[in-house]
């Protein structure tokens, strides 16, 4: 889910409407983002997340799985250059009462581990952390849009000097299109999004996907693993809401207008919906595991 790319599309279409992205941001915290949660705790899971781990999270978004880790007793460190909406909320999350140097706290407070949030490059979180991190996540899953781990290369070339050696590298990415009961909803971004010239198209992920991202890094990998991450809603408003605000459908918002694709993409969603009136669509994850030379 990749909103760099998707707001670079927007924001170079001459007729491309007006989208809200504090509102988007807004919906991706208290609707979509939880949808991840099964994948967060899976990691860290695997790779015993706990106080002696000091975090790198790039592209963190608003946070949530930063906020669980912290919950485990780790040192955490959050940058993302590509949504400060997001990263805005993360703040509210895990910095209440910021102080100056993005630390935390007051007298009064209880001792907690390190929280530090920054708007950046991954190259700014060489201070940030004294010693080097031990972990490394990518969670923003790639494979639902061509090109979407394109940049992923770069990201990871300013953050790999900062972390140790044999430190743990995660990237994410959508499961089989088979196994992804999302992909039959995605194509309607893509469909419309067809006369946008340039813009970014759905695709279904591809098995090596990770593993090609991991080799131009110079990574070594280390273990994979699925996760079921099933997408549950309220209801086809809460749905519409949750999907838009991923980004994946801006290029056909650009491309149409946003009461069409909101058509669309509520007519693509009534196949999963139940008779309650919730929509579920179960998917499935992917994350690699990689290991720092």
């Amino acid at each position: 889910m990749t909103p760099t790319l998707v707001r670079q599309h927007v924001s170079h279409a001459d007729s491309a409407p007006r989208v809200d992205l504090s509102a988007r941001a807004r919906d991706w915290s208290e609707i979509q983002e939880r949808m991840l949660v099964p994948l967060y705790e899976a990691v860290y899971d695997r790779l015993d997340v706990g106080p002696a781990t000091r975090l790198l999270g790039l592209r963190c978004g608003s946070g949530l799985a930063l906020l669980m880790a912290a919950a485990r007793g780790a040192a955490i460190t959050g940058v993302d250059s590509a949504s400060p909406e997001r990263l805005a909320l993360a703040r509210e999350r895990l910095l209440p009462d910021p102080a100056p140097g993005g630390t935390s706290g007051g007298p009064g407070t209880r001792a907690r581990p390190a929280v530090r949030l920054l708007d950046g490059p991954p190259a700014d979180a060489a201070g940030a952390q004294p010693a080097p991190y031990t972990l490394v996540t990518v969670f923003e899953p790639v494979g639902s849009l061509a090109g979407d781990s394109e940049g992923l290369g770069e990201l990871l070339a300013g953050a790999l000097p900062r972390a140790a050696r044999g430190a743990a590298v995660v990237l994410a990415g959508w499961g089989p299109p088979e196994r992804c009961a999302t992909s039959s909803v995605l194509r309607v971004a893509a469909k419309l999004a067809e006369p946008l010239r340039g813009a970014a198209n759905w695709r279904p992920a591809r098995r090596d996907d990770l593993e090609e991202v991991a080799q131009r890094a110079g990574l070594k990998p280390d273990g994979s693993g699925r996760v079921a991450c099933p997408f549950g809603y309220a209801g086809l408003d809460s749905a519409v809401r949750g999907l838009l605000s991923t980004g994946l459908f801006d290029a056909a918002i650009a491309a149409t207008d946003t009461k069409q694709v909101d058509k669309e993409l509520t007519e693509a969603l009534h196949p999963h919906r139940r008779p309650d009136g919730t929509v579920w669509m179960p998917n499935v994850f992917r994350y690699l595991i990689a290991r720092v030379p």
